[in-house]
C-alpha cells in the first residue's frame, strides 16, 4: 500500500512524519509524493494556536473535497487519517464533526500505525497515552536533504499559562544520549550536512535523565560526528542559557553562531501572568552575554502581543526593546485564546483588533532593522549551504544565520557559469545587495 503524508506546524511535526514513513516502510509499504496514487493519506496536524488549527481544518477538507471528486460512488476511496496535535487535542469533537475522516490518531500512534491500517474496518480513534520516557522510532525516512531536524526530547514541563502543549505532548522527556549521537552518526553516513536539534525545549535536556542540564556536554559530543558541519540550536529558553552553553557556541566551529530563543515578551508584569521563568532583567542579560561573547551571533526570538492585562505601557515597553535590542531575526503573533489554558480564562482579554494591531505595529519596525542588519553585510564574503536552484537560474542558499524555511536566503550566481554546485555543497559567496530577509551575491572562486 501507498501512504500520502500531508505535514503542517512545526520542525516537531516533520520529525513525527519522518518517523511515521520510516515505520510505514518497515511493515513493507511505500510512501509517495503523488496523492493520487495514495491508498493511505495522513494528514499530521497542529493545533498550537487558532491560526494553525484553522489551516489544518482547511487541509482536511481539502483531502476530502479530493476524495469526493476523484472517486466515484462505490469506488475504492483512501483511507483517511489525520494525527498530529490537533487530533490528540480534538479527537472526539473531529470524530463528530467530519464523518468523512476514517480515522483519528494521536501523536504516540505513530509506531502502531501499520498494524491499525492492516486491521481497519470502519470509522475510529487510537488515542494513546504519553509514555513515561522517550519513546524511539523504530526507523525514520529522512527526506534526502542535506538539513535534518534531530529531536532530543520530547514533551514539556514549562507550563506557561498560554500554551496547551504539555497536555497534548506529556511531560518532558529526553532522550538518551547515546541514541542521539547514533542517529546523528546515521545521518551523516546518508549525507546530512546540517542537524537542527529540535526539543519543546532544548536547554533541559537531561534534568529528567541524567539529573543535570546536559546540552553543553550533548553538543560536545555531537560536534565529533564526522560529516555533520553545521549544529542549530532551535528552542532555547533564556533562564537556562548558561556561561557554559554559551561558551560551547563561541568555541566550537560546527554551531552556528545563531541561537532561537521565544522570549515571547519583555515586560515583568506580562511575564509573570504568562508563568514564565525569564524575567525583564534576566532577558537583558542574557542577550547581553550572547553579544559579548559571540559578536557576529544572530538571536532569533518570537513575542506574544495582546496577551490577558497586557496594557499600553506593557506594549511600549516590548516595543522599545525592540527597537533597542535589534533582533536579528524576530516573528509576533497575536496572542490566541486556547480553551484550557489559565489564560484563556483570564480576565482583561484584549480586543482582537488591538491585539493584531500590535503585532503588525512590532513587526513594521523589525523589518526596517532586518534590512538594516542585512545591509551591513553588503560586501562580506560569508560562508553559504547551498540548497538548490531557483527558476531564474540562480543558486540558493543560506548563511550559518538562516534556519531553512524560517529564516532569509542568498541568492547567487556563479560569473563563469561552469560550478555545478550540488545541494549540501559549502561556498563563499560575496554579498553586494541586501532586502528585508534575503541577501544577493557572486560565488567566489577559490584561488
Amino acid at each position: 500500500m501507498k501512504l500520502y503524508i500531508e505535514t503542517l506546524g512545526c520542525p516537531k511535526n516533520f520529525n513525527d512524519s519522518e518517523g511515521l514513513a520510516g515505520i510505514w516502510e518497515k511493515a513493507g509499504g511505500s510512501v509517495t509524493a503523488d496523492l493520487s496514487q495514495a491508498d493511505v493519506i495522513v494528514v499530521n496536524t497542529c493545533g498550537f494556536i487558532n491560526d494553525a488549527k484553522r489551516e489544518s481544518i482547511d487541509r482536511i477538507f481539502d483531502m476530502i473535497r479530493f476524495r469526493e471528486e476523484t472517486y466515484g460512488p462505490g469506488s475504492q476511496k483512501p483511507i483517511l487519517a489525520v494525527s498530529g496535535c490537533l487530533s490528540q487535542r480534538y479527537a472526539g469533537e473531529l470524530f463528530d464533526e467530519m464523518p468523512e475522516v476514517d480515522l483519528f490518531m494521536g501523536v504516540n500512534d505513530y509506531e502502531r500505525f501499520p498494524e491499525i491500517i492492516s486491521s481497519f474496518s470502519g470509522r475510529t480513534t487510537y488515542m494513546s497515552s504519553c509514555p513515561d520516557r522517550f519513546r524511539e522510532f523504530s526507523a525514520r525516512k529522512l527526506e534526502q536533504s542535506c538539513t535534518e531536524t534531530l529531536r532530543i526530547a520530547e514533551g514539556c514541563n514549562n507550563h506557561c499559562a498560554y500554551c496547551v502543549i504539555p497536555q497534548i505532548r506529556g511531560a518532558y522527556r529526553s532522550r538518551p544520549m547515546e541514541s542521539i549521537l547514533a542517529e546523528a552518526g546515521s545521518m551523516a553516513k546518508a549525507g546530512v550536512k546540517e542537524i537542527m536539534l529540535i526539543a519543546q525545549d532544548v536547554t533541559e535536556y537531561g534534568r529528567d535523565l541524567y539529573g543535570r542540564l546536559c546540552l553543553p556536554e550533548l553538543l560536545q559530543k555531537l560536534c565529533r560526528v564526522e560529516g555533520i558541519r553545521w549544529i542549530r540550536l532551535m528552542y532555547c529558553y533564556e533562564d537556562k542559557i548558561s556561561d557554559e552553553l554559551i561558551d560551547m557556541i563561541k568555541n566550537e566551529d560546527k554551531i552556528c553562531n545563531y541561537i532561537d530563543i521565544p522570549l515571547q515578551h519583555v515586560s515583568d508584569n506580562v511575564l509573570a501572568s504568562m508563568r514564565r521563568r525569564s524575567t525583564s532583567a534576566s532577558i537583558r542579560d542574557t542577550i547581553k552575554r550572547l553579544r559579548n561573547a559571540i559578536p557576529d551571533i544572530h538571536i532569533r526570538t518570537t513575542f506574544i502581543t495582546g496577551f490577558p492585562g497586557e496594557t499600553e505601557e506593557d506594549f511600549e515597553e516590548l516595543a522599545d526593546f525592540v527597537d533597542s535590542c535589534r533582533f536579528e531575526r524576530l516573528g509576533v503573533f497575536a496572542y490566541s485564546r486556547e480553551e484550557g489554558t489559565p489564560a484563556g480564562d483570564m480576565e482583561n482579554q484584549i480586543d482582537e483588533e488591538v491585539k493584531q494591531a500590535r503585532a503588525e505595529s512590532i513587526m513594521r519596525m523589525q523589518v526596517d532593522i532586518s534590512r538594516e542588519i542585512n545591509e551591513a553585510k553588503i560586501g562580506k564574503v560569508l560562508d553559504v549551504f547551498v540548497e538548490g536552484i531557483d527558476e531564474d537560474g540562480a543558486y540558493v542558499g543560506r548563511t550559518e544565520y538562516d534556519a531553512p524555511e524560517i529564516d532569509g536566503s542568498v541568492i547567487f550566481r556563479d560569473p563563469n557559469g561552469d560550478a555545478d554546485l550540488q545541494a549540501g555543497d559549502f561556498v563563499k559567496v560575496a554579498i553586494e545587495d541586501a532586502f528585508d530577509y534575503d541577501l544577493t551575491g557572486t560565488l567566489v572562486r577559490e584561488v
